[in-house]
């Protein structure tokens, strides 16, 4: 056994019953039409901890129709921006009264720590807070140079009805980074979560219909990729697609959308680097570093999964990182305490623990770690932290989403040989620069090609920040004034004043 920090004890009440997730279709809870149900199993304490209704095409056309008539009567699109808002801010403070509630089963259903269980569910009122301030300042523009006789006009007027399609490892807070967009938008909206994640979206209708959202509005479907899924991205109804998940199913859904032109905004994966200059401060990229790849159980798109260390400070710096996790708190996800829980399924694991073996048979060297961890009283879907070097750009531990607890170590000499190692990726979602000298910051956020660079920090994010990513780590943005300006079509008006137009027919 390693010599880590591992905790058993559980503080957080568990509940009584698997709680019973329903679809939310135009206003109302309801079964699938023939019955049919899942059981999540807890990852961490191999308990059923939710039964959800598993949807078909019944379930998901029932939705789709919902939507598409709400938004055509103009229920929701059709009222003012401030009473919008006011259900949005509604909702908000719902989502803060039912924190714990909402972490806790998202916990239990996908084995992280219950501190960022709350983090998640607690901190996503803030976006739709966010949200609801941008439906009340959102503006088209207007030309009053074309003559005067002509006045042109811009309006900004919502896409119609989205399908969401939410993926299971931060199930409440991506949601939340796209339903009260659209919605703030005027759009009405059919949601997918992940069949492994399933309780706390289903927990969010009942908050939307006590806030006083009309029925029609936003409709929730679960089950799986096929069909739900699949009918949310190829139906004609549907006026765009918003998807977050694997770089694999979002080209699926592009050529699947293609069909009928819909309007597809992807956020898919990446394998971001942190690059770590000889001047960095090394203490604090240290513990940047350590909870870049160990969040969320590593399991996080925006995972610091390869770091790129100057070869000068490369050996310290591996010591630095592996002192530090050695203290990360591994374990129960129940207790507050904990930093690193459970793995979401045992089928990921292997995967995870595959990409590891593979690197050290190519001629990778352990530095610590590198196998399944068993966490007393708990089981062993867990892993232990895991950090490689001497990795080369060709392995796929250093070029495929790896979705672990797992750090790939390569190093650089000069400032260009960093930006290659960094750009050396299909990926482009985010990355990182640590430097006291802010000429070199600035010249590599520059260069780097990803939707965000962060510099001598990692994963500070803001409602008010666009995110999204470049190449294959997806297309569109979520959050800030562009995310939402995603759900928004652009109409061109042009009046002119009187009757001064020239006619085209001579009659005399």
């Amino acid at each position: 056994m390693l010599d880590l920090n591992i905790l058993s004890e559980q503080t957080v009440d568990m509940p009584q019953t698997p709680y019973q997730a329903r679809h939310f279709i135009n206003g109302t809870f309801t079964d699938s039409a023939d019955g049919r149900k899942s059981d999540r199993v807890s990852p961490s304490h191999g308990i059923v901890v939710s039964q959800a209704a598993v949807g078909s095409e019944a379930e998901a056309e029932a939705a789709i129709n919902a939507a598409r008539t709400a938004f055509d009567d103009g229920r929701w699109s059709g009222l003012s921006a401030k009473d919008r808002a006011a259900v949005l801010n509604k909702v908000a403070d719902l989502i803060e009264q039912n924190e714990e509630r909402l972490a806790v089963i998202e916990t239990l259903e996908s084995g992280k720590p219950i501190s960022q269980s709350r983090g998640e569910c607690g901190g996503a009122a803030d976006l739709w807070r966010y949200a609801a301030s941008l439906a009340r300042t959102s503006h088209g523009d207007s030309h009053n140079t074309l003559g005067e006789d002509i006045l042109g006009m811009v309006l900004k007027e919502p896409i119609g009805v989205v399908s969401i399609i939410t993926p299971w490892n931060f199930p409440f807070w991506i949601l939340s980074q796209k339903l009260p967009f659209a919605l703030a938008a005027g759009c009405t909206c059919v949601v997918k979560p992940s069949e492994m994640t399933p309780s706390t979206t289903a927990m969010l209708g009942e908050m939307l219909q006590e806030a006083g959202l009309p029925a029609g509005v936003c409709n929730i479907v679960l089950g799986y990729g096929t069909p739900v899924g699949s009918l949310l991205s190829t139906h004609r109804d549907v006026d765009m697609v918003t998807f977050t998940g694997s770089t694999a199913v979002g080209k699926t859904i592009t050529k699947s959308a293609g069909e009928t032109l819909k309007k597809v905004a992807l956020e898919l994966g990446g394998k971001n680097p942190q690059v770590i200059f000889a001047d960095a401060e090394l203490d604090s990229a240290a513990d940047a570093v350590t909870f870049g790849v160990y969040f969320n159980v590593g399991q996080c798109c925006n995972s610091s999964s390869r770091i790129i260390v100057h070869e000068d400070i490369a050996g310290d710096f591996i010591a630095r990182v592996v002192a530090l996790s050695r203290k990360v708190v591994f374990g129960n996800p129940m207790h507050p305490d904990t930093q690193v829980g459970a793995i979401v399924t045992a089928d990921h694991q292997a995967k995870i623990d595959g990409y590891v073996k593979d690197a050290v048979d190519a001629g990778a060297e352990l530095c610590l770690g590198g196998g399944i961890l068993n966490v007393p009283g708990l089981g062993d879907q867990f892993y232990q932290p895991t950090i490689v070097r001497g990795v080369t750009p060709d392995m796929a531990i250093a070029r495929e989403e790896v979705f672990g607890p797992v750090l790939t170590v390569l190093t650089f000499r000069d400032f260009d040989e960093a930006v290659a190692l960094t750009n050396d990726s299909t990926y482009g979602l985010s990355a990182g620069v640590w430097s006291e000298n802010v000429h070199t910051c600035l010249a590599f956020a520059r260069k780097a090609q990803a939707g965000t660079v962060w510099t001598n920090t990692w994963m500070d994010g803001f409602p008010e920040v666009a995110f999204g990513g470049m190449k294959e780590s997806g297309q569109g943005r979520e959050i800030g004034r562009y995310g939402f300006e995603e759900f928004l079509e652009v109409k061109s008006l042009v009046m002119r004043i009187g009757r001064s137009r020239a006619p085209w027919v001579k009659t005399a």
